[in-house]
């Protein structure tokens, strides 16, 4: 089972079968996937596939939790074993926000993937204007590469990526420095 401690009240961990719907219009409005996850049993079949994805170490879905409540999702879709990078995603729920849970989820994750999962590159895709996703990637240090026009269909309309990476030899100054001190050092990155 994967877990990952964030700080003492915060864990990454793989999902569980809850629901959240709270949040839909809101997430609605940058993740297509909504519409095809409306019922329970809708939940079981992703929660289902994403544990068939840990368990070909292809990739992985986690839940986010704070104080023993579900905040939110970060999620790694599929490793590229033959280039050793992924690209990762997130989101949480509207009353979690401003606490640094996905920064502080992300930081721990990239950890994992560049000191555990053997990984050389990992990338964050974001529409140009979710930008409370795109400032996550910036506090975190990784490096705006390129913008994707029309590379993603949103229901009934293309929006355009943004293509941020980090490097493993940048984290071990970066992120390890981040991952290691932590909210004391770099408040502003939370």
């Amino acid at each position: 089972m994967f877990s990952y401690k964030i700080d003492d009240e915060s864990v990454v961990r793989l999902l569980e079968r809850r629901l959240t719907e709270q949040n839909r219009d809101r997430l609605r409005e940058w993740f297509p996937w909504l519409d095809d996850t409306r019922t329970v049993a809708d939940v079981r079949a992703f929660i289902r596939e994403a544990l068939m994805v840990f368990a070909s170490d292809e990739g992985f879905h986690a839940g986010i939790w704070h104080q023993g409540r579900f905040a939110g999702c970060i999620d790694c879709q599929a490793i590229d074993r033959a280039n050793h990078k992924v690209a990762i995603g997130y989101w949480l729920g509207a009353e979690f926000e401003g606490k640094g849970l996905v920064t502080r989820a992300a930081c721990a994750m990239i950890d994992w993937l560049f000191r555990e999962a053997g990984l050389q590159r990992v990338e964050i895709h974001c529409a140009t204007g979710n930008h409370k996703s795109r400032a996550i990637a910036k506090r975190l240090g990784f490096t705006e590469e390129a913008t994707h026009k029309q590379s993603a269909w949103l229901y009934d309309h293309y929006v355009d990526m943004v293509i941020y990476a980090m490097l493993k030899e940048q984290w071990a100054v970066v992120g390890g420095q981040w991952a290691v001190v932590g909210r004391e050092t770099y408040p502003s990155l939370l």
